[in-house]
């Protein structure tokens, strides 16, 4: 008999510690991005979501989202789709590249994506929903999880039901972004409203939404009951933070976050990463939403930061980011 395989993070029931782990950003958490933020230490990065359909058919960009780095052992790929078919079909061909975990979006509430059935409008359709997760757990031998929302809206708060029939199917986690799908990124994200999906399962379940500091961290923690907590936006320009907030939810020391020196030398290493894997004209276009981030954090003179930003050739904005960071006006946030 076929076994869908074990979560390596967390195998039933509540982890002895709670995990730390890197939410998939469109745009963001490529493979650059995800090897520095588990450099530092992160228990699962996950890669950006990727259209079944485009991993399959080459489309340009979907290898770039997808592609996990064979030695990155606590790397997830996410996939969206509305077929059966394509969507076991992708996660083969994932697990044959190397992915060591597949992760299923039943979350993202981009009308783009919603619009083709995807993402988070599988919370109006639970069979269809259902369907996706049976068809990709009975095609990888890796671990199989879901991410997904409270519901499409308040009326429909259907994810505690969604959570135990693929639970049954054989899901091994399931991540929830404390928000609807209607609410899109507004207002506050509930943590409470995740206890019930908590209660319904035996599996981990992950707390998301709005988690940028160790009081949201702790507070999303209490509030959910969740084993442990995905963090999105608040690692942009601080890709150490997952670390810090792993350390500190053990009751560990924090570690410090970078010296200026460190941080300089992080930054030309992201930056140059970024040219690599990109090429040089898309990878400066990419680069400048992360440099973005770096000087906000440091407080970066308005005029090297609009040098920077608008630099057009890879070796004058190593020079200039050398600048910025000389003359920035504080040291790095802790």
């Amino acid at each position: 008999m076929k076994m869908a395989g074990r979560d390596t993070y967390g195998k039933g029931g509540e982890p002895a510690a709670p995990s730390v782990m890197l939410a998939p950003l469109a745009g963001i958490t490529d493979l650059p991005f995800r090897k520095l933020v588990h450099s530092f230490g992160a228990d699962l990065v996950v890669s950006e979501m990727v259209a079944s359909h485009d991993l399959l058919n080459a489309r340009p960009g979907a290898r770039e989202k997808a592609e996990l780095g064979f030695d990155q052992a606590a790397t997830a790929v996410q996939l969206a789709g509305r077929e059966p078919y394509w969507m076991a079909e992708a996660a083969k061909h994932a697990e044959a590249a190397g992915a060591r975990i597949i992760d299923i979006n039943m979350g993202c509430p981009a009308k783009k994506v919603t619009g083709g059935l995807s993402g988070s409008a599988l919370l109006r359709d639970l069979d269809l929903a259902i369907s996706l997760v049976r068809a990709v757990v009975a095609a990888v031998g890796v671990p199989v999880t879901l991410k997904t929302r409270l519901g499409w809206d308040e009326s429909s708060l259907n994810a505690a039901e969604l959570a135990r029939r693929a639970e049954a199917e054989g899901i091994t986690r399931l991540t929830i972004h404390g928000r609807t799908r209607c609410q899109f990124y507004k207002g506050q994200a509930d943590w409470a409203a995740i206890k019930p999906i908590v209660d319904a399962v035996n599996i981990p379940v992950i707390a998301n939404g709005d988690i940028t500091d160790l009081a949201s961290a702790r507070a999303a923690l209490a509030a959910s009951g969740a084993a442990g907590i995905m963090v999105g936006r608040g690692a942009q320009g601080r890709p150490w933070l997952l670390n810090q907030l792993r350390a500190q939810l053990r009751g560990a020391p924090m570690p410090a976050a970078p010296t200026r020196a460190e941080m300089t030398k992080m930054v030309q290493g992201h930056y140059a990463e970024m040219i690599d894997f990109y090429g040089p004209k898309l990878g400066l276009r990419v680069a400048r939403k992360h440099l973005g981030w770096y000087m906000d954090e440091i407080g970066a003179p308005k005029p090297a930061r609009h040098a920077v930003l608008t630099a057009s050739d890879p070796g004058h904005v190593r020079a200039l980011l050398a600048q910025c960071f000389e003359n920035a006006e504080h040291t790095v946030a802790a």
